[in-house]
């Protein structure tokens, strides 16, 4: 093999594993909350969920890929669980899983 092809074998992984690391949803160092609200909308193509805590003003928040699937399930009025991840600073980041919440009748 000539040296142009060994190189060209040896950048192959490394750039392979720098594009997984990049492309990677959730960093090491990112935290996550759960809150428990009522859907007050929906948008797939924004992809947002627009929610109301219970004694709090309503939000609309960025769902990230890892919860695009579960935001397709949920409508206006439901109760949900959402999981949200946030930066090392503390700071939100987006939702990353939407769960129907179990209430009490």
């Amino acid at each position: 093999m000539d040296r142009k092809t060994v190189s060209w074998l040896l950048a192959l992984p490394l750039t392979l594993g720098l594009a997984v690391a990049l492309a990677a949803p959730v960093a090491a160092d990112a935290k996550a909350h759960d809150i428990t609200a009522e859907v007050v909308s929906v948008d797939l193509a924004a992809a947002v969920i627009t929610i109301k805590e219970e004694a709090a003003e309503k939000r609309t928040v960025p769902v990230l890929p890892s919860a695009l699937e579960e935001l397709k399930t949920v409508n206006a009025g439901d109760k949900v669980t959402l999981t949200c991840q946030d930066n090392e600073k503390g700071e939100h980041q987006g939702v990353i899983a939407i769960k129907l919440a179990h209430v009490a009748p």
